[in-house]
């Protein structure tokens, strides 16, 4: 084997399996449906184009079997009123009249088997496309299935269970430092001198909470008010009863 023919096989060969590496089937396959879609108006066109041609013949051989039943009406009543030249001339015009209705009926048979194959073929068209859509995505589906058995695969292949091991055990230590600093840091700002006046405060509110209840319980007589209370609540009655 020649040099030149070597170079081009080994040309070759790496244009073909770049070409593989490149391929993305999931992307092929979704451009191959969009294309197939696209291609669905112009069918459409070439139908309504066909049936359109039916349409126009059917219209001309109904003006022409108008246009005979008048002639030969023309004729009749040429020939009562004794002008055979101009019923002569009807003849004339009502023979091409009907040769015309059979060329257009031939026509519009030959229209309307056109119509109904063309229809076919866009039916048949549209169901190919769903079933091609439909194993597109089962392809789809199955090629993201291997793309990740492939990754699985490879992260297996270069999993080290002794280097992560020692890694998780290194973070696990960092983390643990970390936890007995900060609870450390919560033992040491719930004894400090902050800490304890906030224990005092609190304290205190609840002191002058209870306060409150009992003077409120005094005035709704529950409990009996102090000594002290009733001396003065007596000595500020005297006055009043001297008056």
């Amino acid at each position: 084997m020649g040099l030149w023919a070597r170079i081009k096989r080994l040309f070759r060969a790496s244009t073909g399996a770049a070409l593989d590496k490149m391929e993305d089937p999931e992307l092929i396959l979704q451009q191959t449906i969009r294309d197939m879609r696209e291609r669905i108006p112009e069918l459409n066109n070439s139908v309504a184009q066909v049936m359109a041609t039916e349409r126009l013949l059917a219209k001309q051989k109904e003006n022409l079997e108008k246009q005979i039943v008048e002639l030969d009406s023309k004729i009749k009543a040429a020939i009562k009123m004794g002008r055979d030249d101009i019923a002569t001339a009807y003849i004339g015009q009502l023979q091409q009249a009907q040769l015309d209705l059979e060329r257009t009926a031939i026509q519009l048979e030959n229209a309307q088997a056109a119509s109904k194959q063309a229809l076919k073929m866009r039916d048949n068209y549209v169901l190919n496309l769903k079933k091609r859509t439909a194993e597109a995505m089962q392809l789809i589906s199955a090629a993201k299935q291997a793309k990740l058995q492939e990754q699985l695969a490879q992260t297996m292949e270069a999993f080290n269970i002794g280097d992560d091991a020692s890694t998780f055990n290194e973070m696990r230590e960092k983390i643990e430092r970390r936890v007995a600093a900060a609870e450390a840091k919560l033992q040491l700002s719930t004894s400090s001198v902050d800490a304890q006046i906030h224990d005092i405060e609190r304290e205190a509110m609840d002191i002058q909470l209870q306060d409150k209840l009992l003077e409120y319980k005094r005035q709704m007589g529950l409990i009996d008010a102090p000594t002290e209370t009733k001396q003065i609540a007596s000595g500020s009655e005297a006055p009043e009863e001297r008056n």
